[in-house]
């Protein structure tokens, strides 16, 4: 059996729906697994060696092509992705992100068995099987254990998973180290790509003070290269020692950062989610968006207060007041943080 999952995009997408990895594996034990992902996503399966096969598709590339009017690259790239994949001679393709830009590579596979989100994009009519998305998506990974049972696979607990290497760890460590972190620390998660899904510096700041005081706790602020300054702030404000790794550290080494925290807390982003991938204590603070109330993971507690307009997802209407995350106080993510550092094995 030759398995090629499509998730492209969404590094928290990502993280979630690594958890059809051991459910595939428990289905199909010698199966060949691929996955094709976009290049900042393809980084996150690099080091799994439950994963066969890494396939990186630059698709803002194309875009590029086809922006400046170079048909014949982008149809030699079109070409030459086709080709990738039909040479993978692929027994079964998943989409695990029901959208047309994800159908597209999942049909040029040419695969027998394409199987689906159903999709609002019209991407479903390339699947030979179309599955429902679950309709309260409580669950960590909904969507994904969907699929999974779709396929007959064993309803074993389900968790995302993720691999570091040594390098990762060590990177992490040295920056941690370098950092003068050198006891237990929380990992703080506080930027993602949109504003309605943000905390409040006030709180954060808060939070990190309380964190280091009532539980010895170093915060440390992570993110990516686009954070750096606000982390910079941030920790500087925090005071309480508190360090910042945010644009210091790949995708992997801040994950290995998460991986060996204390205590993780977090918007909904990518970080946030690994957390609870590697049964750390966490604490996740959603609001314009819930992607999921219920994890496997005793450790992780999820913070949702819903409003008559939760979630809005991309569509905010409350004119950048984000009611919903007002509703978050520092208090209540200390007593989640306390009750989640009890329960986490």
């Amino acid at each position: 059996m030759r398995i090629l999952i499509v998730r492209l995009s969404a590094l928290g997408d990502i993280v979630m729906a690594s958890g059809l990895i051991p459910a595939l594996r428990t289905r199909w034990p010698d199966a060949h697994i691929a996955w094709l992902a976009e290049p900042a996503g393809a980084v996150l399966l690099d080091a799994n060696p439950r994963v066969d096969e890494v396939i990186r598709w630059d698709r803002l590339g194309w875009k590029a092509l086809a922006r400046g009017g170079r048909w014949l690259a982008l149809g030699r790239a079109v070409a030459g992705l086709r080709g990738r994949l039909r040479a993978g001679q692929y027994d079964l393709v998943l989409d695990t992100q029901g959208l047309l830009k994800s159908a597209l590579p999942a049909w040029l596979s040419a695969a027998p068995r394409r199987v689906g989100l159903a999709s609002r994009e019209g991407g479903h009519r390339l699947m030979t099987e179309v599955v429902q998305r679950p309709g309260d998506g409580r669950r960590l990974g909904s969507e994904y254990r969907q699929l999974a049972a779709h396929l007959g696979c064993p309803d074993t607990p389900y968790g995302p998973d993720l691999a570091l290497s040594e390098a990762d760890q060590a990177d992490a460590a040295h920056a941690l180290a370098a950092a003068g972190v050198n006891g237990p620390y929380a990992a703080l998660c506080p930027f993602t790509t949109r504003a309605q899904k943000h905390w409040f510096e006030d709180r954060w700041i808060a939070l990190g003070r309380a964190l280091a005081e009532r539980h010895g706790l170093l915060p440390v602020v992570l993110g990516g290269p686009d954070d750096r300054s606000a982390a910079d702030t941030l920790a500087s404000a925090m005071g309480a020692g508190a360090v910042t790794l945010a644009g210091r550290l790949g995708l992997r080494a801040s994950a290995a950062a998460v991986a060996d925290a204390r205590l993780v807390v977090g918007v909904d982003t990518a970080l946030t989610h690994m957390g609870t991938a590697f049964h750390r204590p966490t604490v996740a603070l959603f609001g314009s968006t819930r992607p999921y109330l219920e994890t496997d993971s005793p450790g992780t507690r999820v913070l949702y207060e819903p409003l008559w307009c939760s979630p809005c997802r991309r569509r905010p209407i409350c004119g950048g007041v984000f009611s919903c995350m007002r509703l978050h106080r520092p208090e209540g993510v200390l007593d989640a943080a306390a009750r989640a550092m009890e329960d986490a094995p």
